[in-house]
């Protein structure tokens, strides 16, 4: 009999990084694009690279099964939300960078995660508008604030954001 798990709830933290991983390469790779693994695990700044033409670009992949990505909280401590953000943007060597967000929440096994692509400052700049505009050193694919001072704003990842050849073109800098 198979069997088949309503969603991937026991995957643990190395396997959702390491799911994501394969999956923005294939994603990439469907998009037109040759991918390269990094060698060595948790190597700093990146994950893939990607090439198509002429151009290529390092791909950093976060992976989630909990609905957000973590990206700026460390850098928190003593600062407000938008300062732990803009250090946050400041740590990267190469702003050229593209994020790839990777959401497994409510993903029934076999199913395809849903995956998102941005820049570096179009994270920060997302990041320092939600939560009612006070900004959020994390990301969060929906969200609804029920308290605080941001009671009833609603987080949404940008639509455009969304996994396409066209959104992977753009960030490549190809022209259509």
């Amino acid at each position: 009999m198979l069997c088949v798990y309503e969603s991937f709830v026991t995957m643990n933290s190395f396997q959702v990084a390491i799911a994501a991983e394969a999956y923005v390469a294939a994603v990439m790779a469907q998009a037109g694009c040759d991918v390269s693994v990094q060698y060595g695990a948790n190597q700093p700044e990146y994950d893939l690279i990607a090439t198509k033409g002429d151009r290529f670009r390092k791909i950093s992949v976060k992976g989630s099964k909990d609905g957000g990505w973590v990206l700026a909280a460390r850098l928190k401590k003593g600062r407000d939300y938008p300062e732990a953000i803009d250090a946050w943007v400041n740590k990267h060597q190469d702003q050229s960078v593209i994020y790839a967000l990777v959401q497994f929440k409510g993903v029934s096994f076999g199913e395809m995660p849903r995956v998102y692509f941005c820049t570096i400052q179009e994270a920060a700049e997302y990041m320092k508008s939600r939560r009612g505009a006070h900004g959020y050193t994390s990301l969060r694919e929906t969200h609804k604030w029920a308290s605080g001072i941001a009671k009833g704003a609603v987080d949404n990842i940008p639509s455009q954001w969304r996994a396409s050849a066209n959104r992977i073109n753009d960030l490549m800098g190809i022209q259509p």
